[in-house]
């Protein structure tokens, strides 16, 4: 059921020059288990069975999981041996990239008859602006709706939407309903929204800062948005300003049309430092395998990696090499990783935190693309 509506006023000023009494109207549109949802309308045997896209090897990774496997707790991102020991009935289905890429145009299509304003995140999400819309409809629930109806019927697959002033709620939103749901947060439910959801559940708070912050008694958003902003900027550096304002359903940040993205990292906090070689590499695989599933979802490659250590006494360093030409295999940034962590050794204090990012990045042209691997 859909609660509210948010409407959109007349045309005025875009963007920027948005009148500061005029909210804007955001959408965020997920397809529900996209992957895997995908390889279920093609394989009529695979329907209501739980099932993984990924690989099945002993180092495979779940790229995505169906909404079956889900109540098992099998999620993506997971170790494929983790994945089949909670489902052991699980079906794992290869990857095919090209396929999504195809059903995501489509559905990219379908957004770019209602705004120009689009914010892609991945193959499967974007933000819309639709504070001034193409079709000159009334709610910008209205039209979350027509493009929900539109996707079921063009591509055969369920999309959940969410509707509000600001993307961060929009994406709350979003998560609200799932799967094939739509819910709408209005002005006037923003703050109270927020306050009773664990900060977990909010996009941008990882488990190593939800953690961090259930440390000083920081639970829900309530306890958030109790926490004055010196504090929060102690705490957690420039973040800190993000969190104070979010807990109180403040987020001023546009939706950026055609955003170009410069890089792309992964990195994880430990519970207990490491201090061997083959624990890192064991930890720095999973974060590789995130960072070579956004470059095969999105087309794009880069030149540059980098490998950001955090130690025991929080000294950080970071390490770079760049290459002339595109890394053009998963197991090249593989290599890359684990040079520049050898290069460190042997080491004096112990690790808490490693980290990967790929950077330099670009679109490879039709006639650069190659036969390319998940290691999965």
């Amino acid at each position: 059921m859909v609660q509210g509506a948010v409407r959109v006023e007349p045309k005025c000023a875009r963007l920027n020059g948005l009148a500061p009494d005029r909210p804007r109207k955001i959408i965020h549109v997920d397809m529900d288990a996209f992957y895997a949802s995908v390889e279920q309308r093609d394989r009529p045997e695979l329907r209501g069975k739980p099932v993984a896209v990924g690989g099945e090897r002993e180092r495979g990774v779940v790229a995505a999981a169906s909404y079956e496997a889900r109540k098992f707790g099998v999620r993506s991102a997971m170790p494929s041996v983790t994945a089949r020991r909670k489902c052991p009935d699980l079906i794992f289905v290869k990857p095919r990239f090209d396929a999504y890429k195809e059903i995501s145009l489509q559905v990219r299509a379908i957004f770019a008859e209602y705004t120009s304003i689009i914010e892609p995140l991945s193959l499967d999400e974007a933000y819309l602006d639709v504070t001034d819309n193409l079709k000159g409809l009334e709610t910008a629930t209205e039209i979350a709706q027509e493009i929900r109806r539109k996707i079921r019927c063009e591509t055969g697959l369920t999309a959940s939407a969410g509707v509000s002033y600001n993307k961060f709620l929009a994406k709350l939103a979003s998560d609200h309903r799932k799967p094939d749901g739509l819910f709408v947060i209005t002005p006037k439910m923003g703050a109270g929204f927020v306050e009773n959801m664990p900060v977990g559940k909010f996009h941008g708070i990882g488990p190593a800062t939800s953690a961090k912050m259930n440390r000083h008694g920081i639970y829900k958003g309530i306890d958030l948005r109790a926490q004055a902003l010196p504090f929060l900027l102690k705490h957690f550096g420039m973040a800190g300003q993000h969190f104070y304002w979010i807990a109180r359903g403040v987020d001023h940040r546009p939706v950026r049309a055609d955003r170009v993205r410069k890089s792309i990292g992964v990195e994880n906090t430990f519970p207990q430092d490491l201090f061997e070689f083959e624990a890192m590499r064991e930890a720095l695989r999973p974060m590789i395998d995130k960072i070579w599933r956004f470059c095969e979802g999105t087309g794009v490659r880069g030149r540059t990696v980098t490998l950001k250590v955090k130690f025991t006494d929080f000294e950080l360093i970071t390490r770079s090499r760049s290459l002339s030409d595109h890394v053009f295999d998963r197991r090249d940034v593989e290599h890359i990783c684990l040079d520049l962590l050898a290069l460190l050794f042997p080491l004096q204090k112990g690790v808490r935190l490693l980290g990967v990012s790929l950077s330099s990045l670009g679109q490879l042209p039709a006639g650069e693309a190659r036969q390319l691997t998940l290691g999965l």
